[in-house]
Parts: C-alpha cells; structure tokens; sequence
C-alpha cells in the first residue's frame, strides 16, 4: 500500500525547460559562449546546476572557477525568470486531488537548489505538498537515497509504501538506492526507453495513469 508520492520536480510536475534553457543562454552569452538549442537542454538538466553549467561550457573551460562564475549568473537571471514560461503539466493539478482524496501524502525531492523548488512550488501549487527538499547541504545529490529516506522518516513512511516518480534515469535509480518502487514519467524530459532501462517499476503516459496505479495498488492491500 502506498502512503507517500515522491515527485521528481523538473520533467515530472512542471515544464520548466524553456526558462532553465532560456536563463542558461543568457549566462552564457554574457562570458561569450556559444549557446544551446532547447532540446539539447533535455539531456543537459536533472543532476542539479552546477552539473546542468559542466555540461553547457565548451571542452577546455569546464573548471571550477568557470563553473562558478557562470552559475552566478544563471543563478542570479533564473531567480528573475524562473516562473516566466515554467507551468505544472496537464493532469498534474488533478493528480494531486485525487492523491489527497485516498489519504496519499505527497512531497517533492529535487536536484534544483532548495531554494528555486521551493519558489516554484509555492508560485504554482501552494500549500498541496507535505514536504519539498532541493538540493541543499546536507544531502548528496540524486541517486542518492539521502533525500528520500529523510522526507520517508520525516513524515512516517518506508520504501516499501513510498512511491517515486520521475522522468529521468536519476529518479530510477534514486528509488532503487532507496528501495521504493518507481514509475517513469513519458511526458517529461527523457524517453521510456531511459526508464525502462533504469528499471521503473512502472510507466506512466499521463498524471492520471499514477493516480490509477496508487489506486489498484492500494485497493489490492484492503
């Protein structure tokens, strides 16, 4: 039985790509860098932003001074920008409804810095989650299970009725590290196959596809 779904933030419950692609450009405009198309940035975003600036600067400039100074900036016009373009998926809104209703709690663990998750999920959705936690100190980075088994212990679950949900390899492997099961996102940033490769669970086309399998899963415990 599931009593808690763990969102992935980024790709799962809100497109967010064109404003990280968007302020990420911008950064790199100013040092003189070439830019990125959009659809690069899929691959670029989902291990946190200093590894989303690695990934962006030419070969040969990928150090940590540069790393640095280029995410200053980024961090300094996404902080601006953050909200502009970046909206919850269809469904997603509904999803959370009907979790609440079947007494579900729901959190959200990100590798976008505490401090922009928490923005964009008081921006967008309010007060609908029972905990959200971001990259902070304290806590490795997704696949890490770290987050996860804090936000597990801290509202009274275990794996084994906790739910991650995720579009990417890293969420995976994040509810493998921590012994949940998992179910892969289709409508976000990476492809099925990525999930399915990284052993998800389940696999999930729409919001309302979660909803259906917390419901067959918890109404077969009864």
């Amino acid at each position: 039985m599931y009593e808690l779904v763990l969102f992935d933030l980024d790709g799962t419950l809100v497109n967010s790509l064109d404003d990280l692609a968007n302020a990420c450009n911008e950064a790199l405009k100013k040092f003189g860098y070439p830019c990125h198309d959009r659809e690069k940035y899929r691959y670029f975003v989902g291990n946190g932003i200093p590894k989303l600036i690695e990934r962006v600067l030419p070969e040969g400039k990928k150090n940590e001074e540069e790393i640095a100074r280029v995410k200053a900036e980024f961090d300094r016009i996404y902080g601006l920008t953050f909200d502009k373009l970046t909206r919850p998926y269809d469904g997603i809104p509904q999803l959370l409804d009907g979790l609440a209703e079947m007494g579900v709690m729901t959190a959200v663990l990100s590798n976008k810095a505490d401090e922009f998750s928490r923005r964009i999920i008081d921006r967008l959705f309010e007060h609908r989650f029972d905990l959200v936690l971001g990259k902070k100190d304290g806590f490795g980075s997704k696949p890490d299970p770290a987050g996860a088994r804090y936000i597990m212990d801290t509202l009274g679950t275990a794996p084994g009725r906790t739910l991650i949900a995720g579009d990417s390899s890293v969420d995976m492997q994040t509810a493998c590290n921590a012994g949940c099961d998992s179910v892969g996102c289709t409508w976000g940033f990476r492809e099925q196959r990525e999930l399915e490769e990284n052993h998800a669970v389940y696999i999930a086309h729409s919001p309302s596809d979660i909803l259906n399998i917390v419901r067959k899963n918890n109404q077969n415990m009864i």
